[in-house]
Order: C-alpha cells, then structure tokens, then sequence
C-alpha cells in the first residue's frame, strides 16, 4: 500500500489597495521559485486598481502567478476555514482599511477572513503596513494585531546593503519576509556587524 504523500506547504498572498503592488506580485514570482509551495491569491477591488496604475498588470496577468486565485468575495472558498491547513498568510501591501479590518475582526471580505483564520489557528500573519505618516488609529490597529499575534512588517528598505535599485530594496523585503515562513536557506543577506572605533 502506498504511503500519503506529504500535504504542500501553502501560503495566502493578498494585495490590497495600498501603494506598493510590486510587494505582492515579487512575492507571489520569488513563490514560484519555491518547490513544494501552493500559492492562494485574494485581491482587494482597491489592490487591481493599484496593480494595474502601478505596474500596468491584468487580472489574468496577476492571476497567472498563483497557484490558486480567489475572488475577495469568495468568502466560501477554502482558505475561509480553519480545517484547510497553510502555512500562514502575507497581505502586501496592507491598507489601514485593511489592517482595521483585520484589527478589529470583521472578516467583511475574504482578505479579512483569512486573516482572521491565521489568527485564529496560530499561524503567522504578516501585514507589509503601507501608509505615513500614522494617526492614533492606525497605530492602535497595528497593536491591536500584535497582541493577537501578527507580525506588522512596514516594507522599509535596508540601506546597509547599498541597494542601487528600487528592484534590489523590494527583493531584500521579499526576501526577509519569506525567511519568517522558514522555507528553505535564508534568503535575506544577513548582517555581519561593523567593525571600527566606539
């Protein structure tokens, strides 16, 4: 008799209407790259206007980069429940509308409702928070999701690397994202200290 084989490893992607598009489509293309990992994909009505204003991509363009695609009113859809196992969820980038939502558990959308299922389940949420400068409520939004276990991971970029490219910064949160998934070898170039005089 032949034996299981092993479930994949599966990790919800949202895109919101936030700027910053290009987080979740590098994403979803590094994603790819990955043996063994199914990727579920949910689009805010916001999230296509961005896609399409910031990087001039179709649905169908988008769609062609996950493994599944829902539609962010498909509050039916598998990663609606608990009992489909993933590893986590990623919404990049995260909308303020968005991040209340999730804060506030509303589960108004599919983005929400998964979020609230990761929650839920212990598994790990990560909001790519887009939005400056921050009043009271996005503040206590982000603690809110914090104390419930999520990970608020505003895309800023690491310049002791000496990025020369907008592409390069976006990479290296790509990369230090996925790296909280544990997904294979690191993908972030590490810090290795500074030496010199205090």
């Amino acid at each position: 008799m032949p034996l299981p084989s092993a479930a994949p490893r599966r990790l919800i992607v949202a895109i919101t209407g936030a700027t910053g598009a290009i987080y979740g489509v590098r994403l979803l293309e590094t994603m790819r790259r990955i043996e063994g990992l199914e990727t579920h994909l949910v689009v805010s009505g916001a999230g296509w206007l961005n896609l399409q204003h910031e990087l001039g991509l179709t649905k169908d363009d988008v769609h062609a980069l996950a493994d599944v695609a829902h539609s962010v009113r498909e509050v039916g859809a598998s990663i609606a429940s608990g009992s489909f196992a993933t590893d986590g969820m990623i919404v990049a980038p995260c909308s303020m509308k968005t991040l209340a939502s999730i804060a506030h558990g509303l589960s108004d959308n599919l983005i929400a409702r998964a979020a609230d299922v990761t929650l839920k389940e212990r598994r790990r949420l990560v909001l790519l928070a887009r939005e400056t400068p921050l009043n009271l409520a996005h503040l206590r939004n982000m603690t809110a999701v914090t104390e419930m276990g999520g990970v608020i991971f505003p895309p800023l970029p690491a310049f002791y690397n000496r990025p020369s490219s907008i592409d390069e910064m976006v990479d290296d949160t790509v990369a230090r994202v996925l790296d909280m998934f544990a997904l294979g070898p690191a993908r972030a170039t590490a810090w290795t200290g500074l030496r010199g005089d205090a």
